[in-house]
């Protein structure tokens, strides 16, 4: 069976959302589980592909993992591991899953995890984590496409980082909790989700300082001074600037809950200055409108706490409508502006010019067959739909599945026309034969 949504856009929406866990936290506290020689337990995760494939990830290493989605949490029993090796079916699916790397070598002080994968959206380098993962003694070397990593023992350094790599990070913040002394990450990554890692690994005994900053501090401590802990993480950000695209670009209004404000002050500065209404209701809750017009505005993506990458896709939706011209320059990844196509196939005019995209704003989309190439543009192609005039079909759902939870229910409770259907591959088959007969 292949699965698609319906939606019939131009409606305006309205409503309340409630924000769920952050993936790229989840997924993180996961791995980092792997360091503690006992349970624990993990809070308001999000029900995901991704966090399915972690979950196998784990068992794949021996630990014992109870998945409740009911009650959105997590039990991870990695007291008796049976492997060191995440192999390559698992690990190539989503690049996350790549931080187990950190956790096997600091626990095991050996590790054999498989080259990352996930969505194409450009390179996406590994040396920075070998490079930190060298420095606190490692043996390190790839080999039949995987990483191999060992030590006898790892020792506390001063790690500096060429660029504040998220990944690199978190892989050598977590394989620092247990090398003896003090380490050092400089130019370290500072997004709101590293704060949120650390602080899960304080709760389980660890000794992190700093984190959110551009400098963080491990002070080494023993196995025996890990312990079990329950952990709530941190809410979705993106998710959050998604929806709020959302409503803003259907010229809707509504609540966004289960948010913290300040991981989305760059968003809503940009929102600001596009005419759009924030008002803030209490900690966790946000309302957003949007009156007649927008305006047209510039992007730079940036490393916390710049615009969000993984928010300019769905970005470039609103501004598509937005009166005037917009530049949007992409400084993280160098192939993230697949939507474009897809995009332009719907009415937009948007013009790549290398790492730019310019985007004349247009008065509407028109509703069209798409395909969602990554989990971002697949966002980005959800906004477009509900501005659309019509009816637009959106496949490639598994990406969207990876970062979206509950989609359809939750833009439905805004007013959305959205469904998503099961369609039997022999009618699939029987589509593509009749195109291939028109196009001959």
């Amino acid at each position: 069976m292949d699965q698609r949504f319906i939606i019939n856009g131009g409606r305006r929406l309205k409503g309340e959302v409630h924000i769920s866990g952050a993936k790229n936290a989840v997924l993180k506290l996961m791995a980092a589980a792997l360091l503690l020689d006992d349970a624990c337990e993990i809070h308001n995760v999000p029900e995901l592909a991704d966090v399915y494939i972690m979950v196998e990830v784990l068992k794949s290493l021996g630990a014992k993992v109870d998945y409740d989605t009911k009650e959105k949490k997590i039990r991870i029993d990695a007291s008796e591991l049976t492997s060191h090796e995440a192999c390559y079916e698992l690990v190539s699916k989503m690049r996350a899953s790549f931080t187990v790397l950190g956790a096997l070598l600091g626990r095991c002080k050996e590790a054999k995890v498989a080259l990352p994968g996930g969505c194409s959206i450009g390179e996406r380098r590994i040396d920075f984590h070998i490079k930190g993962l060298e420095a606190l003694g490692a043996q390190v070397k790839i080999e039949g496409g995987y990483v191999i990593a060992k030590a006898k023992k790892l020792v506390g350094t001063t790690v500096y980082l060429d660029r504040p790599s998220v990944g690199a990070t978190e892989n050598v913040m977590i394989a620092a909790v247990l090398a003896e002394g003090s380490t050092i990450i400089s130019n370290a990554a500072q997004e709101p989700e590293i704060a949120d890692l650390a602080n899960f690994l304080n709760a389980i005994g660890a000794d992190v300082n700093g984190a959110g900053t551009s400098e963080i501090v491990i002070n080494g401590v023993k196995q025996k001074d890990l312990h079990p802990t329950a952990y709530t993480t941190i809410p979705d950000r993106i998710e959050a600037g998604t929806y709020i695209a959302a409503v803003i670009a259907t010229k809707g209004k509504a609540v966004i809950r289960n948010i913290f404000p300040s991981h989305l002050s760059a968003v809503t500065s940009k929102l600001s200055d596009m005419g759009a209404h924030i008002t803030i209701l209490d900690p966790f809750s946000i309302e957003v409108s949007c009156g007649k017009s927008l305006n047209a505005v510039n992007i730079v993506t940036q490393p916390h706490p710049g615009f969000p990458t993984d928010l300019q896709s769905p970005f470039m939706s609103v501004l598509a409508v937005a009166e005037g011209l917009s530049v949007i320059t992409e400084s993280i990844y160098e192939n993230r502006f697949r939507q474009i196509g897809e995009l332009t196939r719907m009415g937009a005019n948007v013009q790549q010019e290398a790492s730019r995209a310019i985007v004349k704003g247009v008065k509407s989309l028109t509703g069209a067959q798409v395909r969602a190439s990554d989990l971002r543009a697949g966002a980005s192609l959800l906004v477009a739909a509900l501005i659309a005039q019509g009816t637009t079909e959106i496949t490639g759902l598994y990406h969207i599945d990876r970062g979206y939870e509950k989609v359809v229910e939750k833009l439905s409770g805004l007013g959305a026309d959205i469904q998503r259907l099961n369609i039997p591959e022999s009618d699939i088959n029987a589509k593509i034969n009749v195109d291939e007969i028109y196009l001959t």
